[in-house]
Formats: structure tokens, sequence, C-alpha cells
């Protein structure tokens, strides 16, 4: 991490990561990128569906590979490089046909360093192989849901699932979440931890590095007033007057609160729920 003296009021106590040490310095490859107007948290109709989004810098979006569907091929990792659009590093993967691809680095993977996708793939950072062939112990992160149908799970700076069980096809994973799952044992899954675990370590140190990502402001529910927020009201500063607290729309919310559907579709592959507050 990299620590700045309190020269200005917006230094003090900032920190970020020393990008410096972990990247290799090349620019993004220009095959591999391209522009693309940002939603800012509106949906096709123009409507906002996630609140506290908006502004921030320019960026260009890299055409991350998440499938992975090269398979025994060797591929090797030629640069390691900041991506504005996920908190996690991404790296150009040069294969031994002379095709690239942008992949998510794992933890402590060096340019130079070697990977393959393959179903008899080594037990090795970086290697990719179904969650079937990985034995029980091993961190995995970048995982398919669906065989075939590219990683969603564990993509994140720092991430990873624990294969700790395989079960009649099913391969019981730890999520980050503490949640234990199943997901079928033709789904395909990376050896390892997502890259960049310091990222969490950050302290922005003011409101215009929040903008600067396109992070706009959020205003408490106590704040407000009745007619805007459940815990809106009072004189002066008052509690919310509640035993739970709710969202903007009287939903549970915060600390402890379960909030999943009753119904949802994937509750059968659930094996033991996440530990929620201060218990987690």
């Amino acid at each position: 991490m990299k620590f700045y003296k309190p020269t200005t009021d917006g230094q003090r106590g900032m920190s970020r990561v020393n990008f410096r040490a972990m990247l290799s310095g090349h620019k993004p490859a220009k095959f591999l990128r391209s522009g693309k107007k940002r939603a800012a948290g509106r949906n096709a109709f123009g409507r906002i569906t996630t609140r506290h989004k908006g502004g921030g810098h320019k960026r260009l979006m890299r055409d991350v590979d998440f499938r992975l569907n090269k398979k025994n091929v060797p591929a090797r990792i030629a640069t390691i490089e900041y991506d504005p659009n996920r908190s996690a590093f991404i790296g150009l993967a040069i294969y031994a046909d002379g095709e690239r691809r942008y992949v998510i680095v794992p933890k402590l993977m060096k340019v130079g360093e070697t990977f393959v996708v393959s179903e008899q793939a080594p037990i090795q950072r970086g290697n990719r192989l179904p969650l079937s062939n990985i034995p029980v112990g091993t961190f995995v992160f970048n995982i398919e849901l669906m065989p075939g149908a590219g990683g969603k799970v564990a993509r994140s700076a720092g991430n990873f699932a624990e294969v700790i069980a395989q079960d009649a096809g099913y391969t019981h994973l730890k999520m980050p979440s503490s949640e234990i799952r199943r997901i079928i044992g033709t789904a395909w899954a990376t050896v390892g931890e997502s890259s960049n675990d310091e990222h969490r370590l950050q302290v922005l140190g003011k409101a215009g590095r929040s903008r600067w990502l396109g992070i706009r402001p959020t205003v408490r529910g106590s704040a407000m007033n009745p007619v805007d927020h459940p815990h809106g009201g009072g004189e002066g500063k008052q509690g919310r007057g509640l035993r739970r607290a709710k969202s903007m729309w009287g939903k549970p919310t915060g600390k402890g609160q379960k909030s999943r559907r009753p119904k949802k579709y994937s509750n059968v592959f659930i094996v033991s729920r996440r530990k929620v507050g201060k218990r987690k």
C-alpha cells in the first residue's frame, strides 16, 4: 500500500494500491479495447435502477475473456494491467498458437508465467479445470454456475471460494459471503485467488475521489422527511424509531436482515445460508 503525508485535508489518512510495484507498465492493447457509453445506474427506459451512480472519469472497455474456452493450449502472461472497470488486475495472455486475450490475473502471478485450460491440468495457480477435478481445500475464482456460460462468481479483487466437498456430481463451495453452495461438477473454475487483494485496504480520503469513480453521494434515511423514507422525521437528530432497518421502499435492509426472496430459483443449491451481522 502507498500512504500519503497529510499535506492537505484530502491526503490526511488517504491510501492507495502501489500500482507501480504490481503492474508491468504496458498500455492496453488497442484491438482488445473499445469505447462504450456508461449506463450510470439507468435501465433501457432511462430510469434509475441503482442509486448513487453517475459522472466519473471516462473509461475504455477491455474485452476480458471470462469463458476461457480455448482448451489444451498453454498461454503465457505477457502483461499485467490496470482495468478501470473492475477491481482485479487483468493480463494479456498469449496462447501458443498466437491468439491474444485479456484474462483476470491470479494473485502472485508474474509476467512470463504460464497457465493452461484443460481437464487434466495440474492443480497450479492460474490453471483452469472442471470443479469435479479440483481437490477439497483448494481456493478457486472466476467460477461458472453453468458449464460453458463463463465465470460469474468470485471475480473481484482478492476474492476466492473454497472447495469443501465433492458429492453426487456436485461440488460444494464456500463462497466469499460464507454461504455454502452446490455447483454442478462440470462447471469450470480457475485455481488460486483473484489479484489485487489490497484493494479493500484503500482509503479514498476525500469526496472527490468517489466522484472520479462514478460514485454519487448517499443521504441517510434518518436525515430525510417521513414522506421520503421510513426512517425520516422527528425533531432534531433521532434514531430510526423502528426495530428493524428498512430501505426507502420499506423492505428489510442492513446487517442481520434476511433479504433473499423465499422462492428464488437457486435456493435448492444452497447447503448453508450466509452468516450475517456481527457474528459473521
